[in-house]
């Protein structure tokens, strides 16, 4: 296990670029199974959560070419079935919540797959109903004590579906196997994120014939094969969102280069509600250095909440940024994540070091900002998930004296060098 150790209180300032969007990675890769031609793919992230996809993909089978770290050529000319067995697999495909969104492409092309048992983040119960009831939709067979899934006689059929919710990865899911069943797919309440609509459309460079690209109807006319095609990555809205709030929780000046400004939704009005300034030039968003941020109220002078929601709600990556930055904004914030119960126990971390948060139950936390007023202090601590853990190292860049977290390999999982690339811009990030 990995520790990272930080040496807060230094101001950084200079240009960052984002990498390529983590959520959207690890729908692509598990599209390139619907073809057996070349999909190539650019501004790949480098993280552990995306290596370990492609190993299991090279693990299937797929043929992977990577001549640079942010590139790569995956063909899936045949899948090795037999690999679903090994503990190679299972021992990788249950670190990563993402794996199980290689069942859909994998029945659409090959009549059978294996849906592992979700892993990735601790951040309570995430259940996989939506991608089992939609894909039963179709047409899938689930063996639930051996975790195969098979498809009924005659293959995958159109039909209409309600989602129980707009859940991203599982709509993914149904539309990579719906694509290739026979017949129209209608599907209601599905997630719209900008992942999810750059997914359709790379599909549809594919061959796939989606309407409603966007909005939450999305009509699918199933087609009998898909085709290689090259798609680029957006920027990762989760990391512009970290280095927004990074930059004002340690009062540093910091240009955000090719932002992606157009498919960060609300993510911008959000952090400017917490008193944060920032500027577009172009596509690049430039954070000035602020001595202190005030919070605003809503109109009638109540205290402002903060709640996450489907798109284009404010995505529940970000509540744990958007915590730690309002532990020293001038005002209080009322944070409510809706959608995860055990998201915000990472906050005894932040009263340790000094922050003032009321945890009212596993779903809201009442901030009340120091307003600078005295520093958080450095501790040593461990990072339960990405999302937390990279808060926990804000805080820490922040702090007064040395922070030690334990378990960094959470926060490598989706922010690729973040210790060099934070380093370049005057942080103080050691490996131990």
């Amino acid at each position: 296990m990995s520790s990272f150790k930080i040496e807060g209180g230094h101001k950084l300032q200079g240009e960052i670029i984002p990498q390529g969007a983590k959520n959207e990675a690890m729908q692509i890769l598990c599209a390139c199974l619907l073809t057996d031609e070349k999909v190539t793919i650019h501004n790949l992230p480098d993280i552990l959560d995306i290596n370990n996809l492609i190993n299991l993909l090279i693990g299937m089978g797929v043929e992977v070419e990577r001549p640079k770290r942010s590139e790569i050529t995956l063909q899936a000319k045949s899948i090795n079935f037999n690999y679903f067995y090994l503990s190679a697999y299972q021992n990788t495909a249950s670190k990563l919540r993402g794996s199980v969104m290689m069942t859909g492409p994998m029945l659409a092309r090959f009549g059978k797959a294996y849906m592992p048992k979700p892993g990735g983040d601790k951040i309570g119960r995430r259940r996989l109903d939506t991608h089992v009831i939609g894909l039963q939709k179709l047409g899938a067979i689930f063996d639930f004590n051996t975790y195969e899934v098979g498809v009924q006689h005659g293959g995958l059929k159109g039909c209409y579906m309600l989602l129980d919710e707009a859940s991203v990865t599982g709509t993914a899911n149904i539309v990579m196997a719906a694509v290739m069943a026979e017949g129209t797919t209608t599907i209601f309440n599905a997630a719209c994120e900008p992942y999810l609509v750059q997914l359709c459309k790379m599909l549809v460079s594919m061959g796939a014939k989606i309407e409603g690209i966007g909005s939450n109807l999305l009509t699918i006319t199933g087609v009998k094969k898909l085709h290689g095609t090259e798609h680029t990555l957006l920027a990762d809205m989760i990391e512009v969102g970290s280095f927004i709030g990074m930059a004002a929780m340690t009062g540093s000046e910091i240009t955000i280069k090719n932002a992606g400004i157009a498919q960060l939704g609300m993510i911008p009005d959000v952090f400017r509600k917490l008193g944060i300034q920032m500027q577009y030039r172009g596509d690049d968003i430039y954070i000035p250095a602020q001595d202190r941020y005030e919070v605003q109220n809503f109109m009638d002078g109540s205290i402002l909440t903060i709640a996450d929601a489907p798109w284009p709600g404010f995505t529940p990556d970000l509540i744990s940024i958007v915590l730690v930055v309002a532990t020293q904004a001038k005002g209080t914030v009322l944070i409510h994540q809706k959608m995860f119960e055990s998201r915000l126990f990472f906050v005894d971390k932040l009263i340790d070091m000094g922050a003032q948060i009321i945890l009212c139950d596993p779903h809201r936390a009442n901030v009340i900002g120091l307003d600078h007023s005295h520093n958080l202090r450095g501790i040593r601590m461990a990072s339960p998930d990405i999302r937390a853990g990279v808060s926990l190292l804000i805080a820490a860049l922040s702090a007064d004296g040395t922070s030690i977290i334990d378990n960094s390999d959470q926060i490598e999982r989706g922010y690729q060098y973040i210790d060099k690339r934070l380093n370049n811009l005057g942080a103080h990030i050691e490996r131990i």
